[in-house]
């Protein structure tokens, strides 16, 4: 079970470790700034974490409540989550394995290695890395870590939303949330319950919560397009479809041309560098997915950067 009194105690731990995480900022603009009709849309810049994403608060938090024996820590992931522990393990003096899908992007492959990991690049798609990755564990007897659906990282990912409600110094009415494997929307609904609409967003050509929520269990599906290589998990994770079934308001899909639109606006207008995934709530309130009332505060999560900015000119 995730909730408020876990992702309290994920706080406390992780704050052991002031010199790793970064209390990241959240930008407070009116909507029209935005070209929203609400009052206050509130960004939390989160890509300027340590490792470029959310992940690293639960990664950290992962490595912090566990014994890592000598054989270190090992996780498959798309980019960010690995390089999350890799930054990790790298200020606990761990040693660090991560497997890779040959979708991910070299950016991603050349941060991890650069920070010290092992990088292993297995599989068309994160199931097959996750796979491989298991069987290297059974081997090696490394702590594993979950990109997204073990308790320690969804925790540790709810505490991005106790910082926005400490900062703000109340809740938002409504949190735009992406959704790939769920552990972020797991730990921001968890936190917020029903004090405020949690809206999930997925890239059409991933869609994993919403089929889930239209089958009514989590179900394979599969992806592509412009944010697989952070948004690309095929099924929704334990923790985030138990969390999303009791405090996840709505699920939106946006298509890749709204999310690359919302990514260069970011960029041009407010020279906030992000990956894909991270645009996906400016891409819901531009195109009118999610239509917030005149008198509404909305936040959305810039949940990273680690991509080729190249892309952006």
């Amino acid at each position: 079970m995730i909730d408020r009194a876990a992702i309290s105690a994920a706080r406390a731990q992780l704050a052991s470790r002031p010199d790793f995480l970064r209390t990241t900022p959240l930008l407070r603009m009116s909507g029209r700034s935005l070209g929203v009709g609400c009052a206050e849309v509130w960004l939390k810049l989160e890509h300027l974490q340590v490792g470029g994403s959310f992940k690293a608060r639960g990664m950290l938090y992962r490595l912090l409540a566990n014994p890592v024996p000598d054989s270190g820590v090992i996780i498959a992931s798309g980019g960010n989550a690995g390089i999350a522990v890799a930054a990790a393990a790298r200020a606990l003096g761990v040693r660090c394995e991560v497997f890779v899908p040959e979708v991910s992007p070299e950016a991603k492959r050349a941060r991890l290695r650069a920070l010290g990991a092992d990088v292993v690049v297995t599989g068309a798609a994160y199931a097959q890395a996750f796979e491989a990755c298991v069987a290297r564990q059974q081997a090696t007897g490394a702590l594993q870590a979950h990109a997204y659906d073990q308790p320690e990282v969804v925790a540790g990912a709810g505490t991005l939303a106790a910082e926005i409600e400490e900062q703000g110094g109340r809740l938002p009415d409504t949190v735009l949330v992406s959704v790939g494997g769920g552990g972020l929307i797991g730990g921001v609904a968890a936190w917020v319950e029903s004090r405020a609409h949690v809206v999930a967003l997925e890239p059409e050509r991933a869609p994993t919560l919403h089929a889930a929520r239209a089958a009514g269990a989590p179900v394979d599906v599969e992806v592509g397009g412009i944010a697989a290589d952070s948004l690309g998990a095929r099924r929704i994770g334990a923790i985030g479809w138990e969390v999303s079934q009791r405090h996840v308001h709505a699920s939106l899909l946006l298509p890749d041309e709204a999310i690359r639109s919302a990514q260069q606006w970011l960029w041009k207008e407010l020279k906030l560098a992000v990956e894909p995934a991270a645009a996906l709530g400016l891409a819901a309130l531009q195109t009118g997915a999610y239509k917030p009332q005149p008198q509404e505060t909305v936040a959305m999560v810039l949940c990273g950067a680690n991509f080729d900015p190249s892309g952006l000119a």
